[in-house]
């Protein structure tokens, strides 16, 4: 039993979050962060992973694949929806399926704190989620946008690869532009976005410095970017920010992030008591204090301002960890560990 139309409904009926097809095991579900076998199904041959590719691409996607030996695209079958991955591995095919709800989540269901409410009502600003793969950018992201569609009247676009969640239009208009689909790069998306009137914009990843510096411009020049990045706290995403830029733009970029960023949102999945998974998140939204931290490249500095910041929404990751042991969402040990790895940080 390798039908990938199968095994991808056991995955969703079973919740989890990925589906890992990889030549000589079995086929692997991630539940609660722990990878298990799939016991009743078959070991994965050249065969099976061929009839796995040849079921979910197209020709011309399979052709790509052999070329570039990646290959992200969206998949859908039976109103599910998943983000996958495919890749080589010892010259044999792999594929990871990210499992994505049909419904965006609400910011209630993910416990986003008031502070976001407040940040979201803003027209102006850059509004960074940023953690690990797997954390749950992707979903906080489509809350966000899911609120904004349901609260404003705006011309909401995302720039996604692949598209995930699919929002139904209610008091905004949204477009949804996939990677390789409907544009060629995030750069050039953006680069033409301001002449279709947005109110918002969404980048599904800023990646390189051409996305970077679009999102910022975007921002500055009147328009909510919402964005995720890979890093794990405020004070690395804004060193990741300036560093991407050659040493004679760091200036000016400082100076940009100042007035635009609106505030960084890092987050990452602990195992939640009683099982599932439980996001801890540490918060920093802008202020005097911080824009001058930034200017004067103090970053460092940063979770001084963010711990004593706890009245303007403000929390440190550390903070925000003993609260959920405190309210007995994750065990003493989880806490302890987090504890333990956010000081070597």
């Amino acid at each position: 039993m390798n039908n990938i139309n199968d095994l991808l409904q056991i995955a969703v009926d079973r919740q989890a979050s990925d589906l890992h097809a990889v030549f000589g095991l079995k086929p692997m579900l991630r539940v609660d962060g722990q990878l298990a076998p799939l016991e009743e199904a078959e070991v994965l041959t050249d065969e099976s992973l061929t009839n796995i590719v040849k079921t979910m691409l197209s020709a011309d996607q399979r052709t790509k694949l052999d070329q570039e030996k990646d290959l992200d695209l969206g998949y859908a079958f039976n109103s599910n929806r998943f983000r996958v991955n495919f890749s080589f591995e010892k010259d044999h095919y792999k594929m990871v399926a990210r499992v994505i709800r049909q419904v965006a989540p609400t910011m209630e269901e993910i416990g986003l704190p008031p502070v976001v409410y407040k940040l979201l009502s803003h027209q102006q600003g850059l509004i960074l989620v940023t953690g690990p793969t797997g954390c749950g950018k992707s979903t906080t992201l489509a809350a966000m946008i899911n609120y904004l569609n349901e609260n404003y009247r705006y011309n909401i676009i995302t720039f996604e690869d692949p598209i995930e969640y699919i929002f139904a239009p209610k008091q905004s208009i949204i477009t949804q532009r996939q990677l390789g689909f409907d544009m060629n790069t995030f750069a050039s998306g953006l680069k033409h976005v301001v002449r279709q009137d947005p109110n918002v914009i969404m980048v599904g990843e800023m990646r390189d410095l051409e996305t970077i510096s679009a999102a910022i411009t975007l921002a500055e020049t009147g328009h909510l970017v919402l964005a995720t990045l890979h890093t794990c706290n405020a004070a690395q995403t804004i060193d990741r920010i300036i560093d991407v830029f050659p040493p004679y733009q760091q200036a000016q970029i400082k100076s940009q992030l100042t007035s635009v960023l609106s505030a960084v949102i890092s987050q990452k999945l602990l195992p939640k008591v009683g099982g599932g998974r439980i996001v801890a998140r540490e918060i920093m939204v802008r202020n005097p204090a911080i824009a001058n931290l930034i200017r004067e490249q103090k970053i460092q500095q940063i979770k001084n301002v963010i711990e004593t910041g706890y009245n303007e929404g403000m929390i440190t990751m550390s903070r925000h960890v003993k609260e959920l042991y405190s309210q007995n969402l994750i065990s003493k040990e989880t806490a302890e560990s987090e504890l333990d790895e956010l000081a070597m940080i």
